[in-house]
């Protein structure tokens, strides 16, 4: 059956035109923080230069593509059209009169709504599974670097061990479909998303203890949203049905959060070791200010430069993991439109058609390029500081 097609530009203004939530959104939040950079903090100062504008814009322009997906994608990620398999750039389903902007691939699913709906994917795994390694790594590294002696060497001992296994074969095992049937990356969830919740209960405590009411409602708040959180993820209870995950996503997740932890450990605990030699720790011991106080107080906010910018490159990292896992098989479900399966999917016809294999390409490369020069905005700022 012969299609019908629209040609090059027919496609590119088809593409700017289903994006127009994301140009009305990025108008918006970028014309106000212009206006109001003064007052944005460190985020404001990234509008300063051309590089800080541009990382924003780009990680802007695929967090408005995730939270409009609906909206954008012309069709559904996983509906199967049958006589679009293969079909080029701009061809016209004959049924609804739209064109497959990307064209089709070889399920017949549309390219294009894929690419849009995979980036919910990756906004949602990448940043929240480096933000626990985040939590991990520092509520290990602050101690590790602060008391030194056999805490910091059993600690370094743990993470360097981790570091030192092949990063690929540490994935396969984790992730690798035998492994789901175990209980192996449930108990490391069980132990690893403990971890938030140990580090906002110390920090309510180390500056609120003093005022047992004022804690005590911190403390609930922490122990009921943090536990409501933790049932959800590791155990998939939640009564409320809110919070769940499916098992290859919390596979993946914990693999991730496994993986980097250690690299966020070390990077804390030389940040530790350099800044409590400073004089305003001294003034705090003087003060008669307990360690964890000191560390989570005076230790953690003058480091949250470097590593504001190692979120930002980690980020970038995952999201690269992400596509490697999902083109390894490893990854998501084999229908999931994440980007690592878009690329796996269409690079078994790459000899004969590239058109399905160049967006997720193309959007995993521009997402991890807005993150690297987001953090070379940051690290500039990190300098100046």
């Amino acid at each position: 059956m012969q299609l019908e097609t629209i040609g090059f530009f027919g496609i590119l203004f088809g593409v700017i035109e289903r994006f127009w939530p994301v140009w009305a959104a990025l108008a918006v939040v970028l014309a106000l923080s212009m206006r109001y950079k003064k007052r944005l903090g460190l985020y404001g100062h990234l509008y300063d230069s051309g590089v800080g504008i541009a990382g924003l814009t780009i990680c802007l322009f695929w967090l408005f593509t995730a939270i409009f997906a609906d909206t954008i994608a012309p069709f559904d990620p996983l509906r199967q059209f049958p006589v679009m398999k293969d079909a080029m750039p701009g061809s016209i389903e004959p049924e609804s009169g739209m064109a497959f902007l990307f064209g089709g691939d070889r399920l017949a699913r549309d390219v294009f709504s894929r690419m849009v709906f995979g980036s919910q994917i990756v906004l949602v795994i990448a940043p929240a599974a480096t933000l626990f390694a985040l939590m991990v790594g520092t509520t290990l590294g602050l101690p590790a670097g602060y008391y030194g002696g056999r805490i910091d060497s059993v600690l370094s001992f743990l993470a360097n061990l981790v570091l030192a296994f092949p990063v690929i074969l540490l994935f396969y095992l984790l992730v690798t479909p035998g492994i789901r049937e175990t209980s192996i990356p449930q108990w490391l969830a069980g132990i690893f998303f403990i971890f938030p919740i140990i580090f906002f209960s110390t920090l309510f405590y180390t500056r609120y203890g003093g005022r047992p009411r004022l804690f005590a409602v911190q403390l609930a708040a922490t122990l009921l949203i943090g536990g409501w959180i933790y049932i959800g993820l590791v155990f998939d209870a939640d009564p409320l049905g809110i919070i769940s995950i499916r098992p290859n996503e919390l596979n993946i997740f914990v693999a991730v959060v496994f993986a980097s932890s250690p690299g966020v450990f070390r990077i804390v605990r030389g940040l530790v070791m350099d800044i409590k030699t400073r004089d305003y720790v001294a003034a705090a011991q003087t003060r008669g200010e307990g360690p964890w106080y000191i560390m989570l107080w005076e230790v953690l906010p003058n480091a949250r430069g470097p590593l504001i910018v190692d979120v930002c490159l980690r980020i970038g990292y995952t999201t690269i993991l992400l596509g490697t896992l999902g083109y390894f098989g490893l990854g998501l479900a084999p229908e999931s439109p994440d980007w690592g399966t878009g690329i796996k999917e269409s690079s078994r016809l790459l000899r004969l058609y590239i058109h399905p294999a160049l967006p997720p390409v193309v959007a995993l490369m521009s997402f991890v390029l807005g993150l690297n020069l987001l953090a070379d905005a940051l690290r500039e700022q990190s300098l100046k500081d």
